[in-house]
């Protein structure tokens, strides 16, 4: 018999993506979801899997998941986003190895698979995109930086084998409006850091991110997604600092007209 699991999920406007991670979770025995004030049907089908659904404005990818760990009953907790599901492989091999007479971890890793564009994508540093998503809650919380966060385990790890299933962008419009989200709030955090715009990195970090993604870590073998990919990942770190840019010129503005008053 395996210990009891705690899934915790986040969720905003995802509609077209809940009930498909809420069922490939079906067999764990406690499900919590924190919306972030969704206005489509999110919270009506989320209802239909658990009663345990509650609401928080958005604060944060890492408070906002912290928030849903703190729901979590057992010590046990798998935390998944919204546009992932378990495969029944996964299930198997977190069964397996939850049942041992001696839990060897404390935390477990999965191996990520990303479907885009039609394809399972694998190169380009999109897998094995390994995620540390099942772990004791006694040992692990959220951390890193928003909107990259990661889990920070007080403890021992392990790897498993089978995937994670990743549906990741719907399309080439919600990726760039994904880009243009994340590149923003990266670029807050790194002016927040007091980290100066640099026309260097402007210019070369972009041309580095595409020739490692692309040619280093073999994305050109998924064909013409993995050249997007690519070349969606350059643009990104190409915002991030013209962002950057855009903030520290525009406080640059408010100090001198305030100078002139």
């Amino acid at each position: 018999m395996r210990p009891p699991i705690s899934a915790c999920i986040i969720t905003c406007n995802e509609e077209k993506n809940i009930e498909a991670c809420l069922e490939s979770i079906s067999w764990v025995e406690e499900i919590i979801v924190v919306d972030s004030m969704s206005s489509d049907r999110t919270m009506e089908l989320c209802r239909k899997h658990t009663e345990k659904v509650y609401q928080q404005g958005w604060q944060g990818h890492v408070k906002q998941k912290n928030y849903a760990l703190d729901f979590a009953r057992h010590e046990w907790v798998l935390c998944l986003d919204a546009d992932e599901r378990v495969s029944p492989e996964l299930r198997r091999e977190i069964e397996k190895c939850l049942s041992g007479a001696q839990q060897a971890a404390d935390g477990y890793f999965f191996p990520r698979h990303s479907f885009y564009l039609g394809r399972w994508i694998n190169h380009g540093g999109w897998y094995p995109d390994y995620k540390l998503r099942l772990f004791r809650k006694s040992k692990g919380r959220w951390g890193g930086k928003d909107p990259h966060d990661r889990v920070m385990l007080d403890g021992s790890s392990a790897y498993l084998k089978s995937d994670l299933l990743h549906y990741v962008y719907r399309n080439l419009s919600h990726q760039l409006q994904t880009v243009d989200n994340f590149s923003a709030i990266t670029a807050t955090i790194l002016d927040e850091e007091g980290t100066r715009f640099s026309a260097a990195q402007l210019v070369f970090r972009p041309v580095l991110k595409f020739l490692g993604t692309y040619f280093i870590k073999r994305g050109f073998m998924d064909g013409l997604p993995g050249f997007i990919i690519s070349v969606a990942s350059s643009f990104y770190v190409f915002l991030r600092y013209a962002k950057l840019w855009e903030l520290q010129q525009r406080g640059k503005d408010g100090q001198s007209s305030r100078t002139t008053r």
